[in-house]
C-alpha cells in the first residue's frame, strides 16, 4: 500500500468518533436488603437506579433503615419489617404472638416507613435462612394487612407457591390493600397468570427472577438462556405492565454479586417496549407508594 494512502487511512481512523456507551436505563429498585449503605449508593449511581425500597438485612434493623432514609431521603424509601428471618421475631411467629403487631403499628405511626416488608412467611431454605412456612391466612399476616389498611401502605410479602390457597384467601379478604409479591413467589408462568387474574390487588415483583442463574434452582429465573426473557413471560409482562415491578434483591455480600444483579435488571428492561419499561421500571411502584393508591 502506498505510504500516503496508509497515512490517510490512519488519519481517518484517528478522526472517527468513538461510540459512547448508552446510559443505563433508569429504574426504581423495589427490593434491597440494606446492609452496606455506601455500596448501595455507588451501585445506584452506576446502574441508573433513581431510588430504592430498602429494608433490613443481616447487618441492619428497622432503626438503621430509618436513619439511612433520613440521611438520603431522595434515594431510599423505607419499609418496616417484622419478618421471621430474625430470631427474635421468629419466636413470636412460632407462638402467633400478636403483640408483635403493636411494635409494627408504632413504627408505622412515626411516618418514617412508606410500606411493610419484606415479610418472608413462606420461604424455602437458603444459606443463612431456615425454612419458613407460616399460614398466610393466620393471625399474624392478617394483622399485618390490617395495619397496612389502617396506614394505607403497600405490603411486600415473600410467599412461595406451596401456599396459594391460603395466600388467595388473604388477598380476597384484603382486596383493598396493595400486595407486592416478592419474586412473584418463584411461580411458574401459569400460576402467575392465574393469581394476577384472580387478584387485582396483587403486584408481581421480579427481583432475582432476572438473574442469569439462580443459586437455588435454575427454573427460578424467567430467562431461557441466561439472557433472553422467555417469549411467554415477555408477552404477559407487556400485556399487563402495571402489575409488574423490578428489583435486584441486593444484599451487599460482594461487589461482584451486586453488579450482576443490577446488570440483570438493565438487561431485562432493555427487552421491554418503552411503554412497558416505564411502567415496570418505575410507574407501578410509584403508584403503589401513593397513599391514595388502591387496586
Amino acid at each position: 500500500m502506498a505510504p500516503m494512502l496508509v497515512l490517510a487511512l490512519a488519519g481517518c481512523a484517528m478522526a472517527a468518533p468513538v461510540a459512547e456507551a448508552a446510559p443505563p436505563l433508569p429504574f426504581i429498585d423495589a427490593h434491597v436488603h440494606l446492609n452496606d449503605e455506601a455500596m448501595q449508593l455507588e451501585l445506584m449511581r452506576e446502574y441508573g437506579v433513581e431510588r430504592a425500597v430498602v429494608f433490613w438485612g443481616r447487618n441492619s434493623d428497622n432503626a438503621s433503615i430509618a436513619a439511612s432514609v433520613q440521611r438520603h431521603p431522595d434515594k431510599f424509601i423505607a419499609f418496616a419489617s417484622i419478618s421471621p428471618e430474625r430470631s427474635a421475631y421468629r419466636r413470636a411467629w412460632d407462638a402467633s404472638d400478636v403483640a408483635l403487631l403493636r411494635d409494627l403499628d408504632e413504627m408505622l405511626a412515626t411516618g418514617h416507613f412508606k410500606g411493610i416488608g419484606e415479610i418472608s412467611a413462606v420461604h424455602f431454605p437458603s444459606p443463612g435462612l431456615p425454612e419458613a412456612d407460616y399460614d398466610p391466612s393466620a393471625s399474624l399476616l392478617v394483622g399485618i394487612l390490617e395495619l397496612a389498611r389502617k396506614h394505607r401502605l403497600p405490603v411486600l410479602v415473600h410467599i412461595e407457591w406451596t401456599r396459594m390457597k391460603e395466600f388467595s384467601a388473604l388477598l380476597k379478604r384484603f382486596s383493598d390493600v396493595p400486595v407486592i409479591w416478592a419474586h412473584g413467589g418463584y411461580t411458574p408462568l401459569f400460576i402467575a397468570q392465574r393469581m394476577l387474574a384472580q387478584h387485582p390487588n396483587l403486584f408481581y415483583e421480579l427481583s432475582a427472577r432476572t438473574w442469569p442463574l439462580h443459586p437455588r434452582s435454575p427454573d427460578y429465573t424467567i430467562l431461557r438462556d441466561g439472557a433472553a426473557v422467555w417469549p411467554a413471560w415477555l408477552a404477559l409482562i407487556e400485556a399487563q405492565p402495571g402489575r409488574f415491578l423490578v428489583g435486584t434483591d441486593a444484599s451487599h455480600r460482594s461487589r461482584a454479586s451486586e453488579a450482576m444483579k443490577h446488570a440483570s435488571v438493565q438487561a431485562f428492561l432493555s427487552q421491554l417496549s418503552p411503554a412497558a419499561r416505564e411502567q415496570v421500571g418505575r410507574g407501578t411502584l410509584l403508584r403503589l407508594l401513593t397513599p391514595a393508591a388502591a387496586p
